[in-house]
């Protein structure tokens, strides 16, 4: 009967036939479809989650980049009012100093007439004396009356 390769040979056959009989090869042929359409929908979902990563980084950026001008933009707006801020804050001060400058020239201005005004009235009363005594050890009666009168009127007018 035959070599013992001949039977492995015969067995192989019988497999391969009862295989194809069986159909298989149409399971295998399925499950590789079956197994090649899944890698395919799997690197197709790939490459859609690629492309929206994509998006969203694209998205992510101009929006950081949108948040630098901004902060940019804040950073030069305080800069500009810290500036304005500072300028006004010396105008005041200049102002404050200017006014309180002419306040006070003014007020030795007014304590300097105010000293002259009782200079004068005090050589005024001194020179009205000094006259009285004068004309009162001079001149007597009605006439020095009358005389003392309207020079110290006249004295007064020209002192004032």
């Amino acid at each position: 009967m035959g070599t013992p390769e001949l039977w492995v040979a015969v067995a192989f056959v019988i497999f391969i036939a009862l295989l194809l009989f069986l159909g298989v090869h149409t399971k295998i042929i399925a499950m590789l479809d079956a197994r090649a359409q899944r890698i395919s929908a799997e690197l197709d979902e790939a490459r859609r989650l690629r492309e929206e990563a994509h998006k969203i980084l694209a998205e992510y950026q101009r929006k950081r980049h949108e948040a630098e001008e901004e902060a940019e933009a804040i950073v030069s707006a305080a800069k500009s009012e810290a500036i304005r801020l500072a300028d006004e804050a010396r105008a005041k001060a200049e102002e404050y100093v200017a006014r309180r400058t002419k306040s006070a020239e003014e007020k030795i201005a007014q304590a300097e007439a105010q000293a002259v005004s009782e200079v004068r009235e005090a050589a005024a009363d001194a020179a009205v004396a000094a006259a009285g005594n004068i004309f009162a050890s001079k001149v007597k009666g009605q006439t020095a009356s009358d005389l003392l009168d309207t020079g110290i009127r006249e004295v007064k007018a020209k002192l004032n």
